[in-house]
């Protein structure tokens, strides 16, 4: 059960990713308001500027990781297909999978 809860916070796709990028955002900028009123002159615009710029540092980590991550399944089912491919030249009926070895019987 806690592993289907856990699911529903994995960012599978760009579009969620820019989602959560603007709900940051819109968070920040709420944030960064708030110090401007708080602190007025430099000191809350240097605040303001540190807050928004925290969402561009997040949100790019957020898309780079999930390119890597797309990146590792692409290289995943390329190895699966290829061990695929293998297994039909051979004769087997179903594939061996990456870094196992066929038991000979």
């Amino acid at each position: 059960m806690l592993r289907k809860a856990g699911r529903l916070f994995v960012i599978k796709s760009n579009w969620e990713a820019y989602m959560i990028i603007y709900a940051l955002a819109l968070g920040a900028v709420e944030r960064g308001s708030a110090y401007l009123t708080q602190f007025p002159g430099i000191g809350g615009k240097l605040l303001f500027l540190a807050c928004t710029g925290a969402v561009f540092m997040a949100g790019a980590k957020i898309l780079d990781c999930l390119k890597y991550e797309k990146a590792a399944l692409t290289r995943k089912s390329e190895r699966l297909a290829e061990a695929g491919t293998a297994a039909a030249l051979s004769g087997r009926k179903e594939p061996i999978a990456p870094g196992r070895h066929a038991h000979h019987a």
